[in-house]
């Protein structure tokens, strides 16, 4: 073969090989690009008002870009979303909005720009707003979260004395509790008179009632429904109907009241029902739940205490590690919380603290034990993120395993709950006639 030929040969290997990539590239783009450029769907929106912040939360296929800011006079949100064209699921984010929420008169959903959906909330009053992202978790893909928080939160203790309703009951009409009166009441005030009767006896001002203030937790809420029933029942909202009536037998007691850590269907984090009830200087804690295990057959009430030294049970280890991961179904911004604030407020508990909750978990164990079987007949310990305020006695009642059909059944059986109830009310008070509530520095 001559010089020329072979040349020529090479010419038309290197043409067809350049034909050949090109062609390979353009196929590669086409397949690409539609999958790179395809906007992100949105396959839930979800609204979650209540009094101590509203959530709002889009749910999608994959995670989102955003940006927000807000306006003033009047005022508002603004949140520009990446990556996403306005859809009829998105759309349904303005009906969502009812007329009741504490902090959203309404909200406008709009295609900015290619692209770009733009979210404008007209809001009630100022808030912080925040605004994060959350990884698929659970039956949740992607999820993105607007928290929107008053920027001028209420006095907790003032709350408490606005809503609470104790001091309508007439007096004859409460039962007694025996409490220590050196301890249940202040002594007596004396106030000097002053002007030309001063050298007289100083007045009396009249003694001021110690109240006894308990922090009722029902668990899970909002994004977060708990454990599951086969017949559908959602440990949120049996939990919630059982401390609400719970919450009225107690404040028929004379010189008690009661703060609800959520009264209504919203996701409140661990470490949040903890310091709300440090923030009412509340005398004890008691979170409500509905067992659930694998297996159906499982039944039967438990009391949990916190422990430092290890899970009691293998099943305490298991339901303990299920609780404290709470927060990832319910979603919390750890952007926006001090981490070495909530793990020193996690690692405060004491052993003084402990003792003091086995104390209150054993009689409301023997109360509950005449209502229902019992699951295991002595107090179980374990590691309850939620039970480590570290000065307060602090408990975790499973009234029933929701998972078993039977329990399920009784749960939300409104006789039942009431009987519930009334064994948890029973135990406090038998707790504290032995143990009376120590001094506060807020008396109301």
């Amino acid at each position: 073969m001559s010089s020329t030929t072979s040349l020529r040969t090479q010419s038309v290997t290197a043409k067809n090989r350049r034909t050949l990539l090109k062609a390979t590239s353009t196929l590669l783009i086409s397949v690409l690009v539609p999958s790179l450029a395809r906007a992100a769907q949105i396959l839930a929106v979800r609204v979650w008002p209540a009094n101590d912040y509203t959530r709002v939360t889009l749910e999608n296929d994959s995670e989102l870009k955003t940006s927000h800011f807000t306006v003033k006079d009047p005022e508002r949100l603004v949140v520009d979303i990446e990556g996403l064209e306005l859809n009829p699921t998105l759309k349904q984010l303005v009906a969502k909005i009812q007329a009741n929420d504490p902090y959203i008169k309404q909200v406008r959903v709009g295609q900015n720009r290619p692209n770009v959906v733009r979210l404008v909330f007209d809001l009630k009053e100022e808030v912080n707003p925040q605004v994060f992202t959350l990884q698929p978790v659970g039956s949740y893909k992607h999820r993105l979260v607007f928290d929107l928080y008053p920027a001028n939160p209420p006095d907790p203790i003032a709350a408490l004395i606005e809503k609470g309703d104790w001091h309508k009951i007439p007096e004859k009409e409460l039962p007694l509790l025996k409490v220590d009166p050196k301890i249940a009441s202040l002594p007596e005030i004396q106030i000097p008179t002053t002007g030309p009767d001063s050298d007289k006896s100083p007045a009396k001002a009249p003694a001021l009632i110690r109240m006894i203030t308990i922090a009722l937790d029902p668990g899970h809420g909002g994004e977060d429904p708990g454990a599951l029933g086969h017949g559908g029942s959602r440990e949120k909202d049996v939990v919630l109907a059982i401390a609400k009536r719970l919450k009225e037998k107690i404040e028929q007691q004379p010189n008690m009241r009661v703060m609800l850590t959520r009264d209504a269907d919203y996701f409140v984090p661990l470490n949040v029902r903890v310091q709300k009830a440090r923030n009412v200087q509340a005398d004890l804690f008691m979170s409500i739940h509905a067992d659930a295990f694998v297996e159906s057959s499982a039944r039967g009430s438990s009391v949990f205490v916190l422990s430092d030294k290890g899970a009691s049970s293998t099943a305490a280890r298991w339901l303990a590690n299920k609780e404290n991961a709470a927060d990832l179904i319910g979603g919390v911004n750890l952007k926006g919380h001090d981490k070495q604030l909530a793990g020193v407020l996690l690692d405060l508990s004491t052993t003084a603290q402990i003792n003091d909750s086995l104390k209150l978990g054993k009689v409301v164990l023997s109360e509950i034990g005449g209502i229902n079987r019992l699951h295991k007949g002595s107090v179980e310990q374990a590691g309850f993120a939620v039970l480590k305020a570290p000065d307060i006695p602090s408990i975790l009642i499973e009234t029933a395993f929701i998972s078993n059909p039977e329990e399920e059944a009784r749960l939300t059986d409104e006789s039942y709950q009431d009987k519930m109830a009334d064994a948890i009310v029973k135990g406090i008070k038998k707790y504290f006639s032995k143990n009376p509530p120590l001094a506060k520095n807020k008396l109301t």
